[in-house]
């Protein structure tokens, strides 16, 4: 059996017995059940930090090296320049459809809930904790945020939110290195490669395990929630759905079929296990081992340019958050009865787009951003609790669709 067909192999039978369970086997009548899920939620969190501790040693290995690479052949600027020009036409592409896909269908539109038990969920409090801390900041420090005092402390918090701060350490150091050595057989150059290499065979452990971790993590997912994260805002979800189907199906064909030339239907084959894999982990950042190892092994793409853009586009290329970004605060100001002209549907979901780069490329990632941009619209900062109910799910979905933007 093929990985990507153990990977999905372990996704359906979490997703099935998960919600087995949920309906036959409720922990309060099977005690026996905490027990098993504990295993599972085990399993998931080995893997997952099999993959997360192998993460900056690989984003840094491969963003020295490639810079390096680009810079001494001096294809670092037109590979820079390219990426972003092809980054903002997608996440353009992909804002555009969230406005008129939420305008047509209207899923916010007479919807009734209880606002007084919203604003004291427990999760949204956490949500408007991290907001608060994030909004007290004047512009600048933003900007001053991305140059890391520490790289060493920045990269003991990427996972708070400070791996562009890696990233931007990488890059300079990565062109510093291109200028001061110009032989490619430099001890430390050879030694970076040796880190990436390594980088990649630890992936290789982290992928036997992979199907069982995944089953773990699924299993865990439906089990707490049953079905009914596949109903609740039903309407809202299916809208998202669509919207990063349109993008995938339509907007990524058309580029990689006129500027790519390739067929898009053989690219999406070539990438179905790490799709797969982006979909069960909800995490850009786990998944870009296996997208390098894809990129590099499968679609042959040049290491150097394979190496820059996708582990700059885990963070900076989020075509599927921005599109839930979108969708979102569009949604939430229909249930909430906020008239947003055409005009300020476009900077809404402009804002969208420019918070969804840079966000944490983990499970969640892009909430506290979609509640910065609810409140300059006058949403309610509570009302992302609506959502939270198939969050999980969409973000499972708007991962694939970021991971699929950096390969594309």
């Amino acid at each position: 059996m093929k990985q990507y067909q153990k990977l999905l192999l372990g996704f359906c039978l979490g997703l099935v017995f998960g919600l087995v369970a949920y309906y036959a086997l409720p922990m309060k009548d099977y005690p026996f059940m905490k027990q098993f899920s504990e295993v599972c939620q085990f399993a998931g969190a080995v893997f997952l930090r099999t993959i997360f501790m192998i993460v900056i040693p690989l984003l840094l290995s491969a963003l020295m090296l490639g810079v390096f690479e680009l810079a001494q052949g001096r294809g670092l600027g037109k590979i820079a320049s390219r990426s972003i020009g092809y980054t903002v036409a997608l996440s353009f592409c992909a804002v555009m459809i969230s406005i008129v896909l939420t305008n047509f269908v209207q899923p916010g539109k007479g919807m009734e809930f209880d606002k007084v038990s919203l604003a004291s969920n427990a999760s949204v409090l956490k949500i408007q904790g991290n907001v608060a801390a994030t909004a007290d900041k004047v512009w600048f420090q933003y900007i001053v945020d991305l140059i890391p005092q520490n790289p060493v402390e920045s990269m003991t918090k990427a996972f708070q939110g400070e791996i562009i701060a890696v990233m931007v350490f990488a890059l300079i150091f990565g062109y510093a290195l291109s200028l001061v050595v110009k032989e490619k057989d430099n001890a430390f150059v050879s030694f970076m490669q040796t880190v990436f290499d390594t980088s990649v065979k630890v992936v290789d452990f982290a992928m036997k395990v992979a199907p069982y971790g995944i089953f773990g993590i699924v299993f865990n997912t439906a089990y707490k929630l049953g079905a009914g994260f596949l109903q609740n805002v039903a309407m809202y979800a299916a809208v998202v759905v669509v919207g990063l189907l349109i993008q995938q199906l339509v907007v990524y064909s058309v580029f990689l079929k006129v500027f790519g030339k390739v067929s898009p239907w053989k690219f999406f084959n070539q990438c179905r296990e790490v799709y797969v894999y982006a979909f069960s982990t909800a995490s850009s950042n786990a998944t870009l081992p296996v997208a390098l190892e894809a990129a590099e092994r499968v679609l042959k793409i040049p290491p150097k340019i394979a190496r820059f853009v996708l582990t700059i586009g885990a963070s900076a290329n989020q075509n599927g958050s921005a599109l839930f970004e979108g969708v979102t605060v569009l949604f939430l100001a229909q249930v909430y009865g906020i008239d947003l002209s055409f005009g300020s549907q476009v900077l809404v979901v402009l804002m969208a787009m420019m918070a969804s780069i840079g966000t944490a490329g983990v499970p969640g990632g892009a909430l506290p951003l979609v509640v910065i941009v609810m409140m300059q619209v006058g949403i309610p900062a509570e009302g992302i609790g609506i959502v939270l109910g198939v969050d999980r799910l969409l973000d499972m979905c708007r991962t694939t669709l970021n991971v699929s933007g950096d390969l594309v």
